[in-house]
């Protein structure tokens, strides 16, 4: 009976583990950054209760919650995420130094036309 009333325990702190970690490892699916903030207690708790993080390792066939190769996905989404975004505001700083620089020479045609109206107007009123 003693028995049989600690696997029952030890079913039950596993079962609790996986429900505290289960929106953790969906929303870092989404957001590499979860793994960042969770995996530090995923570290603790697995030294605290190894054999609970042991049966989990085992049923999920990889570390639990946060696999070498979750961990290397969460990597790679990061970086093509960052690319990404570097990527748009590259173009964006070409395109606004573009902007930038068809000001500038409409400026300089402005000024240009402003000074030969003025001296144009000036030969006029002679």
């Amino acid at each position: 009976m003693w028995r049989e009333w600690r696997e029952e325990q030890r079913r039950n702190r596993e079962l609790s583990l996986a429900t505290l970690f289960a929106p953790a490892i969906a929303k870092a699916h989404e957001d590499p950054r979860v793994v960042l903030a969770w995996e530090p207690l995923a570290r603790t708790l697995r030294a605290r209760f190894g054999e609970e993080f042991a049966a989990l390792d085992a049923a999920a066939g990889a570390a639990f919650p946060f696999s070498k190769d979750f961990i290397a996905a969460a990597h790679a989404r990061w970086t093509a995420d960052w690319l990404s975004w570097e990527k748009a505001h590259v173009e964006r700083g070409k395109a606004d130094a573009a902007e930038q620089e068809r000001l500038a020479l409409y400026q300089q045609r402005y000024e240009e036309y402003v000074r030969v109206s003025k001296g144009l107007q000036a030969l006029c009123e002679r």
